[in-house]
C-alpha cells in the first residue's frame, strides 16, 4: 500500500474565563504560591464556567483550527476528542461536538488515555488518513478537569485547570507531517492516578460520594518518578523510528504536568530551554489538552516554521505515555 503523508493543516485552542489563582487556593486550602511555584511551576489555571461542559471548550477549539486550515465542517471525514471528562457516559463527547459543529459526514468517537490522549489520537487520526480511508480529521484534546477535582485535597487541587486544543489533520507534501509514533501503557500502574468511581467497578453511590470516589487520586511521588523515566525514553524512541536524533529537534512540545519533568526532559535531550514550549504557568495541568494547548499557542507565537522538526511527548493515567516527531 502506497501510505499518503500526513501532517497538520491547522491548530486552534479554547481556555474559559475564569482564572484561579495561587492566591485564591491559599484561601481555599492551607497551601501557598511559593509552595506551589517552587514545585509545580504553575501560577494559574482556567476554569469552566456553570454553564460550560468539554463540548463546549472543545467546540471553540474545533472551530479555531477549521478556521486556521480554511476547511469548512463537511470536509471532516473523522473527530476524535480525547477526554477523560466525557459531558456524559454516553452519547461520546465526539457525538456531541460533530452535532454542534454540523460535521455531518464525520464518524465521531471518544478516546481514553488521559494526558497521554492526544497523541493516542493523533496516532489514530494519522492511519485512517494515510491509509486513504478519511481525508481530513479532527483531533481534538479538551478536559474539564474541575469538574473532578477535590478543592480540599492540597496536594491535587492546585495542579489542574480547563481548557480544550485542536487541530486538523490531512495530506501534506512528501517530505513533511508525521515520522514517527511512540505508544505505551504499563497498566500495573494504573492504580497510582486514577478516578475510581462513577464506572461499572464502583458505581454512584452515597458510599462513594462520601469516600470521595469521583475525584482524581494521584500518587505523586510515584507518578513523577514514572513520568521523568518515560518522557525522556519516548521521545528518543520516536526520534530512532524517524532516524532523527536529539540534535534535529527545533521544538519540543511536552506535556505541561510540572515543571521540574519538563526540566528533566530538556536536560535528558540536551536542549536548550528556548526550544522548548512551556505555558504551564498560565493553565496548569490540563490533561490531554495540554499538549495541544501548548501546540496553538506555539503556532500563534510563529514558532513553528516550515520544515522545523517538532516532538510532542506525553505521560498520562493508565499509565500511558506518548511521542511523536513531526517534520512542520
Amino acid at each position: 500500500m502506497n501510505l499518503r503523508p500526513v501532517g497538520i493543516l491547522g491548530t486552534g485552542k479554547y481556555v474559559p474565563e475564569r482564572i484561579l489563582t495561587n492566591a485564591d487556593l491559599e484561601k481555599m486550602v492551607e497551601t501557598n504560591d511559593e509552595w506551589i511555584v517552587t514545585r509545580t511551576g504553575m501560577k494559574e489555571r482556567r476554569i469552566a464556567a456553570e454553564d460550560q461542559a468539554t463540548s463546549d471548550l472543545a467546540y471553540h477549539a474545533a472551530l479555531a483550527a477549521m478556521e486556521k486550515a480554511g476547511v469548512t465542517a463537511d470536509e471532516i471525514d473523522l473527530i476524535i476528542v480525547s477526554t477523560v471528562t466525557p459531558d456524559t457516559m454516553f452519547p461520546s463527547t465526539a457525538c456531541i461536538l460533530q452535532d454542534k459543529l454540523g460535521a455531518k459526514k464525520a464518524a465521531a468517537f471518544d478516546l481514553s488515555a488521559a494526558c497521554s490522549g492526544f497523541i493516542y489520537g493523533l496516532a489514530t487520526a494519522n492511519n485512517f488518513i494515510t491509509t486513504g480511508m478519511y481525508q481530513k480529521a479532527l483531533v481534538i484534546g479538551a478536559e474539564c478537569l474541575s469538574r473532578i477535582t477535590d478543592y480540599t485535597d492540597r496536594n491535587t487541587c492546585v495542579l489542574f485547570g480547563d481548557g480544550a486544543g485542536a487541530v486538523v489533520l490531512g495530506v501534506v507534501p512528501e517530505g513533511r507531517g508525521f515520522k514517527s509514533f511512540e505508544l505505551g501503557a504499563d497498566g500495573s500502574g494504573g492504580e497510582l492516578l486514577t478516578l475510581s468511581g462513577g464506572g461499572s467497578r464502583l458505581p454512584a453511590t452515597v458510599e462513594t460520594i462520601e469516600g470521595k470516589k469521583h475525584y482524581i487520586h494521584m500518587a505523586g511521588g510515584e507518578v513523577f518518578k514514572f513520568a521523568v523515566r518515560t518522557m525522556g525514553n519516548a521521545a528518543e524512541e520516536a526520534l530512532a523510528k524517524a532516524d532523527m536524533t536529539k540534535e534535529d529537534i527545533d521544538l519540543l512540545i511536552p506535556h505541561q504536568a510540572n515543571i521540574r519533568i519538563i526540566q528533566a526532559s530538556i536536560n535528558r535531550l540536551n536542549l536548550p530551554e528556548e526550544k522548548c514550549m512551556i505555558n504551564l504557568p498560565k493553565y496548569a495541568n490540563t490533561s490531554a489538552a495540554s499538549i495541544p494547548l501548548a501546540l496553538a499557542e506555539a503556532d500563534e507565537e510563529g514558532r513553528l516554521q516550515e520544515g522545523d522538526c517538532v516532538v510532542l511527548v506525553g505521560f498520562g493515567g493508565g499509565l500511558t505515555w506518548g511521542a511523536s516527531v513531526i517534520v512542520w
